[in-house]
C-alpha cells in the first residue's frame, strides 16, 4: 500500500504485527492502539500498549515482541467483531525509545487475517525521518464493514505527545521540594505550647450545630504511566527500589503465542481441549532459610500474607492472551526473601518450547513496569528460566535468565531447574 491508500478488511479476528531489522544503533520500537469515537478515546482506557496490554471489551489486546533472524516485531490483535459500537475508529500507532524512526530501518505494519494466516494489508517504510512517534494505520467504520488506511503521520514528541493528542492524560514525574526549615525562634521568646489551651465555653451557650456528613466523591481516574524499563541480554539487570518498587503488591505475568503449530502439539491454539497447557512457577528461598516452590502442580499456590508471601494467581489453560499466568509477590515483605527464581514448565500440549514467543512482566504496584522477551528456543526445552530476584542489601535485585533448560531422561522440569540453581530441594511426583 501506499500512504492514504484504503482497502476493506474482514470483520474478524486479525493480527497487527509492526516489524523492522534490528542492528547496532537501532532503537526500540512499541506497537500502541487507541480506540476512538469522535475522534478522541473515551477515557485513558481506550489505549492500549506496554503498560496497558489489554482494552476493558476485549478487541484489542498488546501481545508483545519478538525477535528472529534479525527482524523484531511487535503484535497487537485486533477482533473488530468485539469493537464496541461507540468506537468509529482504532489508530494503530509506534512509538521509538533511545532514538528516532529515521533510524529504524525496514519499518513496516502488516495485517493478516488470525484464522486463515492470510496477508489482508502490508504498508512499508512510512518515510520517517526525525520522528520519535507514528501514527502507521488504522482500521474504521464504512458502510456497515471496516476498512484500513495507510496513515503515515509523524510525531516529534513520542509516545507522550501522540496520546495526549488524541485525549490520553499523561502521568508526569512530580518534582517537590524539601519543606523549609523552620526559623529559630528569639531567645527572648517564651515558648509557645504546640496546642493553645481552649476556654470552655460558658454553661448557657448552646451546643453547635452538627454539620452535615461530607459528599463521599468517587477517586479521580489516575493518568496513564509511560515509563518502563526493558531487560535486555545487553542490559539483563534492574533494582526494583531504583524504580519505586518498594512496597505492595507486584504481579509477575507471563504472555505467550504460537506462530505456528509446535512439535508434537496436540491439539490447536485455542478454544478448546488439547491446548498448550504452560505452568508459571516460582522457587522460593526466605532469609530463615526455608525453601519452596509456588506452582498450580500439587496445588501448591502460595500465599501472600503468610509464608511464602507469593501467590499464583490461578492456572490459565486456556492460552488466552490477556491473561496469562500470573504470579503475585508481597514487596511489604522484601527483607522476608533471600532469592526467588520465577520460572516456565509445560505441563501438556508440546515437546519443547519451539516456535514459542512469550513476554515476561513485571508489575510492581508503585514504580515502572519491567519486561523482557524472550530468546527463540532452539533445543527440546520444557523448563524456561524467566527472571532471578535476589535481596541484595535490603533491595531486590531483578535478573532477566530467559535460559531454555533441557531435562535428562526421567528428570522433571522442576528438578531440571532446581539443579541448574542450586535450590537443593527434595521432589516427588504431584499433579494438578
Amino acid at each position: 500500500m501506499s500512504k492514504g491508500a484504503n482497502a476493506p478488511v474482514p470483520t474478524a479476528a486479525l493480527r497487527v504485527e509492526l516489524g523492522w531489522r534490528s542492528g547496532p544503533g537501532v532503537p526500540d520500537a512499541d506497537a500502541s492502539a487507541l480506540l476512538l469515537a469522535t475522534g478522541k478515546v473515551r477515557s485513558d482506557g481506550d489505549f492500549v500498549f506496554y503498560n496497558q496490554p489489554a482494552h476493558a471489551s476485549g478487541a484489542v489486546h498488546h501481545e508483545g515482541k519478538r525477535t528472529a533472524g534479525g527482524q523484531i516485531t511487535d503484535t497487537l490483535s485486533v477482533d473488530l467483531a468485539r469493537v464496541e459500537g461507540a468506537i468509529e475508529r482504532i489508530v494503530l500507532a509506534a512509538s521509538a525509545d533511545g532514538g528516532t524512526f529515521g533510524q529504524v530501518p525496514g519499518l513496516y505494519i502488516e495485517v493478516t487475517d488470525t484464522a486463515t494466516g492470510s496477508v489482508v494489508v502490508r504498508f512499508d517504510s512510512p518515510g520517517a525521518t526525525a520522528e520519535t512517534a507514528f501514527v502507521l494505520g488504522e482500521f474504521y467504520r464504512r458502510q456497515g464493514g471496516w476498512k484500513f488506511r495507510a496513515v503515515a503521520q509523524g510525531y516529534s514528541s513520542g509516545l507522550e505527545g501522540l496520546a495526549t493528542d488524541f485525549g490520553i492524560t499523561v502521568d508526569e514525574p512530580q518534582h517537590t521540594a524539601p519543606p523549609a526549615a523552620a526559623a529559630p525562634a528569639p531567645a527572648s521568646m517564651p515558648p509557645v505550647p504546640a496546642t493553645p489551651p481552649v476556654p470552655p465555653p460558658p454553661a448557657t451557650m448552646p451546643p453547635p450545630p452538627t454539620a452535615p456528613p461530607a459528599a463521599v466523591q468517587a477517586p479521580a481516574a489516575q493518568p496513564v504511566r509511560l515509563s518502563k524499563v526493558t531487560l535486555t541480554k545487553a542490559a539483563p539487570s534492574v533494582s526494583l527500589a531504583k524504580q519505586g518498587g518498594t512496597s505492595g503488591a507486584m504481579r509477575v505475568n507471563l504472555n505467550w503465542q504460537v506462530r505456528k503449530q509446535l512439535p508434537g502439539w496436540s491439539g490447536r491454539w485455542g478454544g478448546g481441549g488439547g491446548e498448550l497447557d504452560l505452568d508459571l512457577c516460582a522457587l522460593y528461598e526466605l532469609a530463615d532459610g526455608r525453601k519452596g516452590v509456588v506452582q498450580a502442580l500439587g496445588n501448591a499456590f502460595g500465599s501472600l500474607h503468610r509464608p511464602p508471601y507469593i501467590h499464583l494467581d490461578g492456572d490459565d489453560r486456556t492460552g488466552a492472551l490477556a491473561a496469562g499466568e500470573n504470579l503475585t509477590v508481597n514487596l511489604d515483605h522484601t527483607l522476608d526473601f533471600r532469592r526467588i527464581l520465577v520460572f516456565v514448565t509445560i505441563y501438556e500440549g508440546a515437546r519443547s518450547f519451539a516456535d514459542l514467543h512469550a513476554t515476561v512482566t513485571l508489575q510492581p504496584q508503585h514504580g515502572a513496569p519491567i519486561d523482557f522477551s524472550l530468546d527463540e528456543c532452539t533445543v527440546a526445552s520444557t523448563v524456561c528460566a524467566l527472571a532471578l530476584l535476589t535481596n541484595t542489601g535490603g533491595d531486590l535485585l531483578v535478573r532477566r535468565e530467559a535460559r531454555y533448560l533441557v531435562p535428562e531422561r526421567g528428570v522433571s522440569p522442576q528438578r531440571t531447574v532446581d539443579r541448574a540453581y542450586g535450590w537443593g530441594m527434595n521432589w516427588t511426583p504431584g499433579r494438578k
